[in-house]
This record gives structure tokens, sequence and C-alpha cells, in this order.
């Protein structure tokens, strides 16, 4: 899901890790957001100039940002958090691994050789562009019931993790403003909890579906890279994003 972004920022060495239960590090579980973030470092550790980066993150990988930044505030040199949930959804207690379980069964297992249906999940769910239609159906189809259980449990329970206050790394806190009550409220959060943040809000136009705005490195990666562009810089955040004062 980098590459569009990854490309428009050629002139920094950029790195995309699978995430554990990810594309090909599907074997690195179960998926937990410290276990994530323990990997993340690891690699930041390895492969990142000087053992510091500057780390992005969207949707799950945000709150795995969010999880390292508490976790090894020292290997961050700058981060952009985009849609970082750390606050209960509505009926999230009914959010339980056993729901999961049973939704993979009813709505991913049967239907994984069904485009029309893998292409309703692509669209309204994740918010993609047609053309990306033939990576989410490979990622669809090899998607299993426990490393789907595994990371909706771990989104859904995610909290604000202690220690964040020790995080000093520049911080650009992202939500769109169709999104969620509960995921605007979660970007609220974590700006007041980091020492060093700012927040703002994206807007991509009043035809937008809250989708699009939740996964814009795909949707908008013009607009994504000019932002990672910007925070890195200390140049003047694009007009899509409207810092809050």
């Amino acid at each position: 899901m980098w590459a569009p972004v990854m490309d428009r920022l050629a002139e920094f060495d950029c790195i995309a890790p699978d995430l554990p239960e990810h594309g090909q590090s599907r074997a690195v579980k179960p998926f937990t957001m410290r276990l994530a973030a323990e990997k993340t470092a690891e690699l930041i550790r390895a492969q990142a100039s000087g053992g510091r980066a500057t780390v992005v993150g969207l949707s799950e990988g945000a709150q795995v940002a969010v999880q390292l930044l508490a976790d090894a505030p020292e290997l961050v040199e700058r981060a952009v958090i985009s849609s970082a949930l750390v606050r209960p959804l509505p009926g999230a207690k009914w959010l339980t691994p056993g729901v999961f379980a049973w939704t993979y069964r009813l709505f991913i297992a049967p239907f994984k050789t069904w485009d029309f249906w893998i292409r309703l999940n692509m669209k309204y769910s994740a918010g993609l562009p047609e053309q990306y239609f033939a990576q989410f159906k490979e990622e669809f189809r090899s998607m299993s019931e426990s490393g789907f259980t595994n990371l909706m449990t771990a989104n859904q329970r995610f909290r604000l993790p202690a220690g964040l206050e020790q995080a000093g790394a520049p911080t650009l806190v992202i939500a769109g403003e169709k999104e969620y009550a509960a995921m605007k409220q979660s970007a609220r959060d974590l700006a007041a909890a980091l020492p060093n943040a700012r927040l703002a809000w994206l807007s991509l136009g009043p035809k937008a579906a809250l989708a699009q705005e939740h996964n814009w490195a795909l949707t908008a990666p013009d607009l994504f890279a000019q932002t990672v562009r910007a925070w890195i810089d200390g140049t003047p955040l694009p007009d899509s994003l409207h810092l809050y004062s």
C-alpha cells in the first residue's frame, strides 16, 4: 500500500515493513501492537541511517507508530500518525475475538473467489481505487482467520499506551474530517498526550467518502507524500490539511 507514496518520496530512504501476519511475514504471529512495534524497532536499528527514522503510520500502522513512540522513543526522529484509533467505537464491547472469527467465516472465507464481493470490500470498506484490485484480491484471498481475528482484536482494543510523555519527537497527528467521532476524538487525545505534537484535520473535498479520507495514502498519494515531505522539511502543510489550534 505504500508504493505510490514511496515513489513520490524518492529523495528519502523509505522502508515499508510487512507487519506480523501480513504479506510475507504471515508466519510472524500472533499480531499484537507491541510485537509489531518491536519488529519495527528492530528494523529501524538495523536499516535506518543513524538508527533513527521518521515513522509514518496509517490506521493500524498508526497504532503501531503510537506503540513505538511509547516503547522506543529514542528511535523516532519525527512521526506522522494518521487515523490512530485509541478510543472504543460504538458497540465495541460486542467486538470480541469470537465475533471477529465468525465475521471471517461468514463474510470472508466463502467469498475469496467472488470478484464482486472483493470489489465491494475494496471500494466501500477500504476506499481503494480500481487500479489496486489485483493486489487487493491477492491479499483478500491469502487472509487467514487467525490473522484477521488478531488484527481486528488488537485494533479495537488499542488505547493510549503508557510512556508517551517521554516521546519528544515532533509528531503530526491527522484524522479525516469525515471520519467517525471516536477517530477524531482519538486524534485529540493523542495530540494532547504527546509533548511535541500538532493536530491537523484532513479534507479531500465534499465528494470524498469516509473510507477515502481514512485510506488517503492510496486515494491521494500525491497529497500524502507532500504532507510527509513538509513535516520532515519544516515547511507549511498542504492546504487540504488544517492545523487545529
